[in-house]
């Protein structure tokens, strides 16, 4: 009993003496916690719960696989019904440009007509070609024809933009109506290939809009 008392007292006084000899602490500095600080990838990995156990046997990994697998298939049919109700013009799926009654008429009234303008991807194709040939000629009449093209084009255009936006006011009187607006939508439909033309066109060439 003596020698336990006496280590004990002996333990107290090193320990006492220890802290003597540290030296002290500046303001505003805490002791150290004994142990690095975690990195944030392992915070975050804590917070977020922990990792779902590997699968045991082969049918639960197979389960996770299939149900994974389903759930691509869902979103990938969501996606397809999505981009096949917007092409059918359905307003709730289209573009905040698209919407409306107003646009929706716009477009009838371009998707009517049989437009210069729809050569105009065409005609950026071609020239691209002819300024890879090394025939100087060729690059000289390719350049010379687009340009009249692209002079027409634009001449087309503007006739079509006052030509659409008069149409417009008629039709929708009390809708507040802006010519340039109106004049870029229909010169940028008018612009594309029919058959890429999004939503698709309601009316073919020479139909009567009214």
């Amino acid at each position: 009993m003596r020698f336990l008392r006496r280590n004990s007292a002996e333990a107290s006084e090193t320990a006492e003496t220890e802290a003597e000899l540290a030296p002290p602490l500046e303001k505003g500095h805490t002791q150290g916690k004994g142990k690095p600080t975690p990195k944030r990838r392992e915070a975050q990995g804590r917070r977020s719960g922990p990792v779902p156990p590997p699968p045991r046997t082969q049918r639960e990994a197979f389960k996770r696989m299939r149900g994974s697998k389903v759930n691509k298939e869902e979103r990938r049919a969501a996606a397809t019904e999505r981009r096949k109700r917007m092409l059918a013009g359905d307003d709730k799926y289209l573009l905040p440009r698209d919407r409306g009654p107003v646009k929706a008429y716009i477009r009838d009234v371009v998707d009517s007509r049989r437009n210069l303008m729809g050569l105009f991807m065409p005609l950026a194709i071609l020239v691209f070609v002819a300024l890879l040939t090394p025939s100087i000629a060729v690059q000289q009449y390719a350049t010379l024809a687009t340009t009249f093209m692209l002079l027409a084009m634009v001449v087309e255009g503007f006739v079509l933009g006052r030509l659409v936006t008069k149409r417009v006011r008629e039709k929708f009187p009390t809708e507040p109506i802006k010519g340039i607006s109106i004049g870029w939508y229909s010169f940028i439909r008018a612009s594309q290939l029919r058959r890429l033309r999004v939503p698709k066109p309601r009316v073919s060439p020479g139909d009567a809009v009214k």
